[in-house]
């Protein structure tokens, strides 16, 4: 079975969204990593703060056929996909490594480039992940966190129940 991380964000009903997507994830792939839940400001585009978290799971799923059920599960909380690509979202699941897979895998871009490049997906990684080592850069996670400049984009962790 393969470790995989996914990236979780919303900023339309957040908690309701995120909620349902760690439902349907628990349905459909059982026992679920969760790291805490931090609220960022929009990066890339004016709008209002999104709910980041990070999510790891074990699955036999190819890379392909994971990311088409992904992309149920947001469609199932009403994902729009017309639009530009910074723009507000319901839930955007996005999977940040699989394994130790690097490149184009399926029409997935592994390890996937934001995880070094925003906080919002990095901290909940490192959190989560501490001493995984990530498959280009060859530093873990913690360290490449500790290496981030953490003022360059604000977070804060938020109350956040699940289950």
């Amino acid at each position: 079975m393969a470790q995989v991380y996914l990236s979780l964000g919303s900023n339309i009903d957040r908690a309701q969204h995120i909620r349902a997507a760690l439902d349907a994830l628990a349905a459909q792939f059982g026992e679920l990593q969760v790291s805490r839940v931090f609220e960022s400001e929009a990066v890339g585009f004016q709008g209002d703060n999104f709910y980041n978290l990070v999510v790891g799971l074990r699955t036999d799923l190819p890379v392909g056929r994971l990311a088409f059920q992904l992309r149920g599960i947001e469609d199932a909380n009403g994902r729009l996909r017309a639009g530009p690509k910074f723009s507000a979202r319901t839930l955007d699941i996005d999977i940040l490594v699989y394994n130790d897979l690097t490149g184009i895998v399926d029409g997935v871009r592994l390890p996937r480039r934001e995880i070094t490049k925003n906080a919002f997906v990095l901290q909940p990684l490192a959190e989560l992940a501490p001493d995984a080592v990530h498959p280009v850069e060859n530093k873990t996670y913690h360290q490449l966190w500790s290496e981030y400049d953490q003022a360059s984009q604000k977070l804060w962790p938020v109350e956040f129940i699940w289950p």
